[in-house]
């Protein structure tokens, strides 16, 4: 995948699955890259990011399997990037999926009935 396209939608995957609970890096990682090839190096400059913006927050938990681990929290502020960058993903989408299929003369009214679905 052209990675200006992964870098684009990465953060808004992060952001997604830590809006359905928290987790660490590494499985940050594994729950992404199941759908889009990531590495660890491609995450955690983005996680850095996304805590200097306040739209994550860490904490430390102790594992079983080691030494703690940092967690990554989505605060209020990621969680309403979160749904602004869902609705402009949504429309975006919409709008390349109109082009690619041949459909770029589709009118505002088919464009919003498309979205809405």
């Amino acid at each position: 995948m052209n990675a200006q396209f992964k870098k684009g939608a990465l953060e808004i995957c992060v952001l997604a699955v830590l809006e359905r609970g928290d987790c660490y890096g590494y499985d940050l990682v594994t729950r992404i890259s199941r759908h889009i090839d990531i590495t660890e190096g491609t995450i955690y400059p983005l996680l850095r990011r996304l805590r200097d913006l306040e739209q994550v927050e860490t904490y430390l938990a102790e594992s079983p399997d080691g030494p703690p681990r940092k967690y990554y929290h989505i605060t209020d502020a990621g969680k309403a990037a979160l749904k602004e960058s869902r609705g402009e993903w949504e429309r975006f989408t919409v709008g390349m999926n109109a082009i690619l299929q041949g459909r770029e003369n589709m009118v505002s009214a088919q464009y919003e009935e498309e979205l809405n679905r």
